[in-house]
């Protein structure tokens, strides 16, 4: 097995037992995470790899708040704790955790009734809600401010200069690529759209904004485990943080709603947008600010691309023809993606 985690070391950190299988789970794009079985019952070892994500201090504060999440009844799956207490285990410099192990399957929106979509607007609104009051007990349990930080990043929206310049950069790539195949002459149609596009709308760019709080950062199909027709757990919270909270709602319908052809299916988007504002108190202006900054987002993001030009990294290739159609049908629709998520 490639990356083979060091289970003597780690399950000695453990009351686990001794293991019988482990095998690799495929979904993760950040992180390594393994199916684990042992003599003491199935469990997810999770190994934080990424840089931006794998300092003990920050997985710890994930750990912390998907317990006192689950306290409040938010489905999640808490990380358990070894031997001496603490629930991350640092084993030749790596990082991991261990998990019990949820029975469940993914489900994209187009498998889901339009009730269950609006139990998906609400169940991210309770996320959003809860994690206020979470981050700020655990902060004054550090003795740190219960203030929000800052969200992190930079203040302006994308720049299109930026962007043209990537695309520039991208066109080479695609260019060199041999030998030639069918992604990279979608690529290139995608690229010399999208400059079109963002040479018409340049003038649209966004100020960065909205209301910040706490967000689980990466709320998507893939991070959601359901069994039977309700959401079972809420996993992967690598990117828990501060940000517009509405921007998540935004970005997450984006995902869970696209149809292969790149249109949102807008009746479920509606009733998820509606149950999100409900839970939240969120107002429908609110909602179309970030409508706007995501679009905005999408029309400058090529990080697919970039994945498979510059990393040789394809994994997120099967999701490029979907994403890369919406961008320029979000454009055609603006005012109709607008409405659905603030009427």
């Amino acid at each position: 097995m490639p990356h083979a985690p060091p289970l003597g070391a780690l399950l000695r950190q453990y009351a686990a037992g001794s293991a019988l299988t482990c095998e690799p789970v495929d979904q993760g794009l950040l992180n390594r995470g393994y199916r684990l079985w042992t003599t003491r019952g199935r469990y997810f070892l999770k190994h934080h790899f990424d840089p931006e994500t794998a300092a003990p201090a920050a997985i710890a504060r994930q750990h912390r708040a998907t317990e006192s999440l689950a306290a409040l009844g938010v489905p999640v799956a808490p990380p358990l704790p070894g031997r001496d207490g603490r629930t991350v285990a640092v084993v030749g410099g790596h990082a991991y955790a261990l998990h019990p192990w949820i029975d469940g399957r993914h489900r994209h929106g187009g498998q889901l009734t339009t009730a269950q979509c609006g139990r998906l607007g609400a169940l991210l609104g309770i996320v959003h809600a809860s994690l206020e009051s979470v981050m700020r007990t655990y902060a004054r349990a550090r003795g740190e401010s219960s203030e929000a930080p800052e969200p992190a990043g930079p203040a302006d929206s994308p720049d299109p200069a930026d962007t043209f310049a990537l695309i520039d950069d991208l066109l080479v790539h695609v260019r060199r690529h041999r030998p030639a195949d069918s992604f990279d002459e979608l690529a290139r149609h995608r690229l010399l759209e999208r400059r079109a596009l963002l040479e018409q709308h340049a003038d649209r760019r966004p100020r960065r904004g909205g209301s910040v709080g706490w967000v689980h950062g990466d709320f998507h199909p893939f991070n959601l485990l359901y069994r039977g027709d309700a959401p079972a757990a809420i996993v992967d919270w690598d990117r828990l943080g501060v940000k517009p909270r509405a921007e998540e709602a935004v970005r997450a319908a984006a995902i869970f709603f696209v149809r292969p052809a790149g249109a949102l299916d807008l009746p479920k988007v509606r009733a998820y947008a509606r149950a999100y504002r409900r839970t939240t108190g969120a107002t429908p202006s609110e909602l179309a600010a970030a409508v706007h900054r995501v679009w905005w987002e999408r029309l400058n993001d090529f990080w697919m691309l970039r994945w498979h030009y510059e990393r040789g990294d394809t994994r997120a290739d099967p999701q490029f023809p979907a994403a890369s159609a919406l961008a320029v049908w979000w454009t055609r629709e603006y005012d109709t993606v607008c409405d659905a998520f603030a009427d």
